[in-house]
């Protein structure tokens, strides 16, 4: 009987993903000149794993290609060639290609022979003249800018490119940073003979439109002999704001495309579809690996599995005892019954507990993306930069693993990219020559927070308030704390680069960061000392699906606040409040005056105690190293709730994190409390 291999495939993909993973790991631990055995027999085994496993189920392409890469690190591993930084890249790019064709397979897709055959020719080149590789395929193989492989230089006798292909997706915010679609038309118009078809199927209803969001997209075809560069030139104003390819059109004009299908405005944009191809130059994409598609599985240690089990059986029994009782109940069983709902309660939380611990992951799973990142960006700046993991094991629930990589990409960027000094400005005021960024995990509370550390150039207070103005973001007057002069950093368009590169500089970005933090239920503080270095520090709930809360009374309704936010409640005097003129209400509390936030007032609830400050009381909270005094009318009893999002089942509300279902049925709001701050501040 026929054995059905493709029941094995997903396996294998996962496998040979941790095994490129691992590859790309030992490569750029790799020192160069005499080689250590064992990191490059590591490596090897990867690759052998993986040209097995692809011979068994038939991928002749990514067995071929393994094979090559096998032979050199043979002969890196017998000593027949020393560790070179030309091999070291050409293999880093061999990896980034088996991996674009390994989930190219996974996908259905077809694999790019182009791409293949370029970094194939690299293997053979640095295989026959070792630490001769040409320089432009070397560079593309190293780099991680570009996702995919630069294809061979077109043949002499293709015909002559008459025009292009454009597909052009504005990301939501584009209208809101001044850029206007309709002018780039114009401009391109300038260029050649224009046609363009929009996509409307992202576009709302006219009730739930919003006038400063770019919904739309576009397919344009661009007939003329125009140069790449001039096409880029007109796009480069909103590098980093949409996803942009162009495909080169050869022989007759072609009629216009039909239009590209972009998801619902609620849902996150993928990128431009493979099948559009680019010229070389590629889509403006970020500087980060593929990732592919998020994984649908997860791996489980056999200890979790048997708690589990465990508890599943002491749950059997439990309620074997309670259906006992309730057969044949008699008033005298009372106790009896209590006491077994009691141990049900109790078992059903230690299941909760042992199912939402299948779920956590270490964030080792985010963190092995930022060495290959740190040593691409670095070579690029031509900066000396060493990273420095730490609390990779911290485990964190699967769901924030995949959401939280790109908001980390984008911090780690911009710490190498400002943060870090160039070499010789390092010496001239007596720091070493290599920087050092650290990616830092630990838990706190109910909480994982992830700092982004560097010992760079710190923050200028004086220059990030001076662009502020310049950019209408703040009045010249205005006051500001230390604390909310970083901040602006995370204000839309705030940007200090002096020059626009591909990698930063066009104030786009650290307000999404902040906005996608946030859309975890977490919040995102910077602190920062000129000369010295930054810190940017990230606190995220542990799991997106459960929360230790606080249930408060405010009139008829009831809120839940995060219990890790509150420090203390307490009943105050008339004498310790102090009220300012259109400024509100603060209260003395052991030496720091803090504000009142008046929970009736946020939320328009009725109350009795609404005006009585004495009669209700204040639960002091803390949110971002701020605190402040929620003033509620009564404390109604801790508990664990299952959180809803409010964003997916109706819309963001500041100062609301999500819903809960309460025992009674009702619907109690989460509190956010950094959002409530905020709010109240407005």
């Amino acid at each position: 009987m026929a054995i059905d291999m493709a029941q094995f495939h997903q396996v294998f993909f996962e496998e040979s993903f941790e095994g490129l993973d691992a590859m790309e790991s030992g490569l750029l631990n790799l020192d160069m000149g005499d080689v250590n055995v064992d990191d490059i027999n590591t490596i090897f085994r990867a690759a052998h794993s993986i040209k097995g496993g692809s011979g068994t189920f038939g991928f002749t392409a990514v067995s071929d290609f393994t094979h090559v890469m096998e032979t050199l690190l043979d002969e890196m591993r017998d000593g027949r060639r020393k560790v070179t930084q030309t091999a070291v890249n050409v293999l880093l790019g061999s990896v980034d290609c088996l991996r674009e064709m390994l989930q190219a397979i996974k996908d259905g897709d077809t694999i790019d022979p182009a791409a293949v055959g370029a970094h194939k020719q690299a293997l053979d080149q640095e295989l026959a003249h070792p630490g001769q590789a040409t320089a432009a395929i070397a560079s593309a193989s190293s780099s991680t800018m570009t996702q995919q492989p630069r294809p061979p230089a077109v043949d002499n006798d293709q015909p002559a490119v008459i025009g292009w292909t454009i597909a052009f997706s504005p990301h939501l915010d584009l209208l809101k940073t001044g850029n206007e679609p309709v002018r780039m038309f114009r401009e391109l118009a300038t260029l050649g003979e224009l046609t363009s078809t929009v996509d409307l199927q992202g576009l709302p209803d006219l009730f739930d439109l919003d006038p400063e969001e770019c919904h739309l997209s576009w397919k344009l075809v661009l007939n003329g002999a125009v140069s790449p560069d001039a096409i880029d030139e007109v796009f480069a104003w909103v590098e980093g704001e949409c996803d942009l390819a162009r495909m080169p059109i050869h022989g007759e004009h072609p009629a216009a495309p039909p239009a590209m299908t972009i998801p619902a405005q609620d849902a996150p944009r993928p990128p431009l579809p493979a099948s559009i191809p680019s010229d070389g130059k590629d889509a403006k994409k970020d500087d980060t690996k593929a990732s592919g598609k998020a994984s649908n599985s997860i791996r489980v240690d056999t200890s979790k599995i048997d708690t589990l089990i465990n508890m599943v059986g002491e749950l059997v029994i439990t309620q074997s005892m309670l259906s006992l009782i309730g057969d044949r109940f008699e008033v005298n069983k009372l106790d009896q019954l209590k006491n077994g709902l009691s141990q049900l309660e109790r078992h059903t939380r230690e299941l909760q507990e042992s199912v939402m611990n299948i779920r956590m992951l270490p964030i080792s799973f985010v963190f092995s993306r930022f060495p290959r990142l740190a040593h691409d960006l670095s070579s690029k700046l031509g900066k000396k930069v060493e990273l420095k993991l730490v609390g990779e094991h911290t485990e964190v629930d699967k769901t924030v693993v995949e959401l939280l990589s790109d908001p980390l990409v984008h911090l780690v960027r911009n710490s190498l990219d400002h943060g870090i000094e160039m070499p010789d400005i390092r010496s001239a005021v007596g720091k070493p020559e290599t920087g050092t960024v650290t990616l830092d995990a630990y838990h706190r509370g109910g909480n994982i927070v992830i700092e982004v550390r560097d010992d760079g150039k710190g923050l200028d207070k004086d220059k990030l308030r001076a662009k502020a103005i310049e950019k209408g973001l703040i009045e010249p007057d205005a006051v500001l704390s230390d604390k909310q002069t970083y901040e602006l950093i995370f204000m839309p368009g705030f940007s200090t680069a002096e020059a626009l590169t591909d990698i930063s500089g066009r104030g786009v970005g650290m307000d999404v960061v902040r906005r996608n933090i946030q859309a975890l239920g977490g919040n995102i503080d910077i602190a920062s000392e000129l000369g010295k270095g930054s810190t940017i520090a990230i606190h995220l709930p542990l799991t997106l699906a459960i929360l230790d809360g606080q249930s408060i009374a405010v009139g008829d309704e009831t809120y839940i606040v995060p219990l890790g936010a509150i420090i203390e409640s307490i009943n105050i005097t008339d004498d310790r409040v102090n009220r300012v003129a259109g400024k509100g209400e603060t209260f003395l509390l052991r030496g720091e005056y803090l504000p009142i936030i008046r929970m009736h007032d946020i939320f328009n609830v009725a109350s009795a105690k609404a005006k009585r400050l004495t009669e209700g009381l204040l639960v002091v909270v803390e949110g971002q190293g701020l605190r402040c005094g929620l003033f509620v009318d009564d404390l109604l009893g801790q508990q664990q709730v299952v959180i809803k999002s409010l964003e997916a089942n109706y819309r963001r509300i500041e100062g609301v994190s999500g819903a809960t279902i309460l025992g009674d049925g009702s619907v109690a709001l989460i509190l956010d409390i950094p959002g409530l701050m905020r709010l109240a501040h407005q």
